[in-house]
């Protein structure tokens, strides 16, 4: 997945908006030896402490080994723009190099959402409506804190749930069975990371998003997933798009397309009211 995509006139124009101040728009939520990570807010006009907002957390992808949080900064600020809180994650990335399974990776998106539910009055949160989000790799994290039990931080507040209320996934890696992305790296573990080897009936409503050209993710995972999701009683809507390749939400016309389903997809939660103020790309 390119780290820095094509950027769409939606995309410019979210960017170019006034950033709020550093401290409101910055906030560690983990130390680890001398690193900070850091979560990073969009906040909606009018926001206020008390209120008792939606949320979403957002992971960027890049293979567990690459990525920045500036990903999905439009679709962050377009929530806000809409009254939630988006919320984009810093986690720990592997190095290249590293052969080991994304302990790490998987541990920090927990800290991360556990961190916004502890702080929800501070941040203007409803703690029943959080949702996690994420592309490729950042797609199988969020996936992760929802499914998969362990892998905690022993340092986390464990009595805090990390489990989303819903899930936004972008082409997501969350099959890491044999044959499937990341098996290479989880080997005989994959049970412990592998969110499709986790549905069950604690499986929060969610939407997934993948291009027919993946050459990551053949369509066929995606309609496996979807499958045993129903059968286990959870909600489960995919959307997939016609010639697109992995990574393709982060560029026009999917952008924009991505972001109006998301939109309609949170509103039927009851999360939204309205139509998205985004209007179609033109064909």
């Amino acid at each position: 997945m390119p780290t820095w995509p094509r950027l769409s006139a939606l995309a410019l124009l979210l960017a170019a908006a006034p950033a709020p101040s550093p401290a409101a728009d910055s906030v560690v939520y983990k130390r680890i030896a001398d690193r900070e990570l850091m979560l990073f807010i969009e906040k909606p006009p009018g926001w206020k402490a008390s209120d008792r907002r939606p949320a979403v957390v957002f992971f960027f992808g890049g293979g567990w080994v690459g990525g920045t949080p500036a990903q999905f900064l439009p679709q962050s600020r377009y929530l806000a723009s809409r009254g939630l809180l988006g919320i984009r994650a810093a986690y720990r990335t592997l190095s290249p190099t590293d052969p080991g399974p994304p302990t790490t990776c998987c541990a920090d998106a927990k800290s991360a959402l556990r961190f916004v539910r502890g702080r929800a009055p501070e941040l203007g949160i409803d703690p029943q409506r959080l949702a996690a989000a994420g592309g490729s790799a950042g797609g199988h994290l969020a996936a992760f804190t929802a499914l998969v039990e362990g892998l905690d931080d022993p340092q986390d507040n464990l009595a805090l749930s990390c489990r989303p209320n819903a899930l936004l996934l972008f082409n997501p890696v969350f099959d890491n069975g044999p044959g499937q992305w990341g098996h290479d790296r989880v080997g005989s573990r994959y049970r412990e990371f592998s969110p499709a080897h986790h549905i069950g009936p604690h499986a929060p409503p969610t939407l997934v998003f993948l291009g027919d050209q993946d050459a990551l993710i053949p369509l066929s995972t995606l309609q496996r997933f979807e499958s045993n999701m129903k059968l286990a009683g959870a909600r489960c809507e995919t959307r997939v798009f016609t010639g697109a390749a992995h990574g393709f939400f982060n560029r026009e016309p999917y952008l924009t397309q991505t972001l109006i389903q998301a939109d309609r997809f949170l509103a039927s939660l009851g999360w939204l009211s309205g139509e998205p103020t985004l209007q179609p790309p033109p064909p």
